[in-house]
């Protein structure tokens, strides 16, 4: 029981700071000052998000890990977070359509854990849900704005969507580790939240005039630890200093 909440809880905090470190690539290159602001900060509540989480489970784990081992010292294949969260920026548009079907779940998924019967995760996703709800909000405005603006943005909105449609399914996907979770009344069932997931996609991508795509998405796998190609290059930059100077403090 307690290995499985430790996996859970790695599949929580590693979406959270992997997206984070995808966010944080745009520091001082995004289209205007405030967007910058605004996304540099939404990477930051996702990173303090996954620091809460790795802490607890160092405690549960009594290894005398910390949260900096968690985050910096795991090979790629010991990460559970989906494969959404390690695809590449490539464009402003690319990285809203990321957001935003991250978003989505994320929301979702906390107002469901809330509920859980571990009272250390149920608090900590009270907590994160007050930064996720301006989350949310903020990449469904970009998404209407980019998709019902121009006909460049509305072109470059619809690639993104396209092209990043085929991961969303493993984030309301259960794999073992959800199962067992669920089973113990600690987890979320992904199952639950799927049909109001793609309800509420399909409603802004709706609203944003773009198409939504008809295939089923089928990418899947990050959960279990089989990653894409992107991950190891975001890892080699997220762990260099901490490998290169081991135990370095500031």
């Amino acid at each position: 029981m307690k290995q499985s909440l430790i996996n859970y809880i790695f599949q929580l905090a590693d979406n959270k700071l992997i997206l984070g470190q995808r966010l944080s690539e745009w520091c001082g290159h995004a289209p205007e000052l405030e967007i910058d602001i605004a996304l540099t900060n939404i990477a930051l509540d996702l990173i303090g998000q996954s620091r809460n989480l790795y802490s607890y489970a160092a405690e549960l784990e009594g290894k005398g890990r910390t949260e900096d081992d968690m985050a910096y010292l795991r090979d790629c294949e010991a990460y559970r977070n989906v494969l959404l969260a390690e695809q590449p920026n490539e464009d402003f548009a690319y990285t809203i359509a990321r957001q935003f079907f991250f978003d989505v779940y994320n929301h979702l998924f906390h107002k469901e854990l809330v509920n859980s019967k571990d009272e250390q995760l149920a608090a900590i996703a009270e907590k994160s849900l007050k930064e996720i709800n301006y989350h949310i909000r903020f990449s469904s405005e970009w998404v209407i704005r980019l998709g019902d603006g121009t006909e460049v943005s509305h072109a470059k909105m619809q690639t993104a969507v396209d092209d990043l449609w085929d991961y969303i399914g493993e984030m309301t996907t259960m794999n073992e580790t959800d199962r067992l979770m669920l089973a113990e009344g600690v987890g979320v069932d992904l199952n639950k939240i799927r049909t109001a997931y793609f309800h509420k996609v399909k409603e802004i991508l709706a609203e944003a005039t773009l198409n939504i795509p008809e295939e089923e998405p089928f990418q899947k796998g990050g959960k279990d630890g089989l990653h894409s190609e992107h991950l190891g290059h975001l890892l080699t930059e997220l762990q260099w200093m901490q490998r290169a100077y081991p135990g370095a403090q500031w």
